[in-house]
Order: C-alpha cells, then sequence, then structure tokens
C-alpha cells in the first residue's frame, strides 16, 4: 500500500468518509466494512499472517512503511494549510503534550475507567475456576441431550457476554483519555474541532459502558452466585457513566458518520 493508492480509496464514493473516527474497531461485528476505507486498508494484510506476527520482519515493514506514509501525507496537508512544521518548537510542543497527558489522567472519568479495567482483570482471575466448571457443565449436559435444556444456546449467550466485556474493558478507558484530550486541546487552543472530536470519543465510551453494563447483566443470570460481585461491577459503570454525561453533555447528541446518520 502506497500513498497513491490511499488516496485513490479515499475518493471511492462507496466509503463514508471518517466512519472509522467513532467506532469500536469490533470489524467482526461491524455492518459497515463494505464502506470502511480502514477495512479495506487492512484487508490485505490481514491474509498476510506475517504481517499480524511482531516478530516477523514484515511487521515491522509494514510498520515503517504506514509511518512514512502518514507523515508524508502530514507535510502535504500542512504545506497547504500554511504550517510551518519545521517552524514549531518541538521542546514547548513535547512539554505541552506532557502537560496534557498528566491533567488527562487525573480527570476522575479516567481514573473510574482504569480502575475499572483493574476490577475486570481481578474477577476473570478469581473466577477461572468457574468458568471452566460452567463450561464442563454445559459440555455434559449436551452430551446428555436432556429434554428441555439448551446447553449450546446458554454457552454461547456466556461467550458472547464475555467477550463483550473483554472487548469494551480498555477501550472505555482509552476512548474517554482521547475525550479528555480533546476537551483540554480545545481550551488550550481555543478551536472547534477538539471539543466536537472529543464529542464523539465520548460517545463512543458511554456506547461501551452501555454495552458492558448489559454483559454483565447477562451474565449474572448465568452465574447468580457471583451477584455481589456483579452488582460492585454494575454500580461502578453506573457511576462512571453519570461522570461522563456529566463531562460531556454533549456526547450523546453527536453524530458519528455511518452509525447515526
Amino acid at each position: 500500500m502506497d500513498k497513491e493508492q490511499i488516496e485513490k480509496l479515499a475518493k471511492d464514493p462507496r466509503f463514508i468518509p471518517g466512519i472509522y473516527n467513532y467506532c469500536d474497531r469490533w470489524c467482526e461485528r461491524c455492518a459497515f466494512t463494505s464502506q470502511c476505507m480502514n477495512y479495506a486498508l487492512s484487508e490485505d494484510e490481514i491474509d498476510n499472517p506475517q504481517t499480524q506476527d511482531i516478530t516477523n520482519k514484515a511487521f515491522w515493514d509494514q510498520l515503517h512503511d504506514i509511518f512514512k506514509i502518514t507523515f508524508e501525507m502530514l507535510e502535504e496537508s500542512a504545506k497547504e494549510m500554511g504550517i510551518d512544521l519545521d517552524a514549531i518548537d518541538s521542546e514547548e510542543f513535547a512539554k505541552q503534550q506532557e502537560q496534557i497527558r498528566k491533567t488527562v489522567k487525573r480527570q476522575p472519568f479516567t481514573r473510574a475507567a482504569l480502575a475499572y479495567t483493574k476490577m475486570v482483570d481481578a474477577w476473570f482471575k478469581s473466577n477461572k475456576d468457574l468458568l471452566e466448571e460452567k463450561g464442563n457443565e454445559l459440555c455434559s449436559l449436551a452430551e446428555a441431550e436432556i429434554p428441555g435444556t439448551r446447553p449450546v444456546k446458554e454457552a454461547l449467550r456466556i461467550q458472547d457476554c464475555l467477550e463483550i466485556v473483554r472487548w469494551y474493558q480498555n477501550q472505555i478507558y482509552v476512548k474517554l483519555c482521547r475525550a479528555a484530550s480533546g476537551m483540554i486541546r480545545g481550551e488550550l487552543e481555543n478551536n472547534e474541532y477538539s471539543p466536537q472530536d472529543a464529542n464523539g470519543s465520548a460517545k463512543v465510551a458511554i456506547i461501551g459502558i452501555e454495552h458492558s453494563i448489559a454483559a454483565w447483566g447477562g451474565l449474572l443470570n448465568h452465574f447468580p452466585q457471583q451477584e455481589g460481585s456483579f452488582l460492585d461491577l454494575l454500580v461502578h459503570l453506573n457511576r462512571l457513566l453519570r461522570q461522563v454525561e456529566a463531562a460531556f453533555p454533549d456526547a450523546r447528541a453527536f453524530t458519528r458518520p455511518g452509525f447515526d446518520a
């Protein structure tokens, strides 16, 4: 993939502009992959296992090419906007970025989101045996073919809930860090784009929180003995949701290209 190919894809009318900026990156569950330029860019690489292996030279060659192409396009865009990248004080810029990073991590909602990632890890670590026992139980029921039981369906429901929890576990934190960064940049630089981008990232985080709440609620139906642990997680997520909605009151109204249009 080179710059010319990327520019050609960018002009393809079948793609929804910017749809990949505010998605949850779960391509396997997305109905818009045929309209996503990012997905099209990654298809060839997905088919090549060497570029997916961090220990393979092809992986690092691909990463180098991506950075090179990205920087070339950045330079061209800056030139078109009359921005001299060489004139930017890199030391001052680095200091500003570090200050933003520290401020982002101090936000109540980013701290709560990070705490949630650790709570999830702790639950899975503590309940490894429980999940294995449930799997063995459902396998035995499936083999016995007992009338009135649906072990396969139950197993699929549990698997789906677990996958949802794991998928959004860290993404919620990442999206909220991006949202906080946009909010702070908007205040520092007095531009309109950063706050809008912040609302978009916050909306993705809100969706992830709500999906996670539904998933933990679903797991409660299958593991009633875990009610106490699940309630702790649900209370934490609900509190986090309220914090995000308070910090980004316009997030839910943000229109994500493709998804909300």
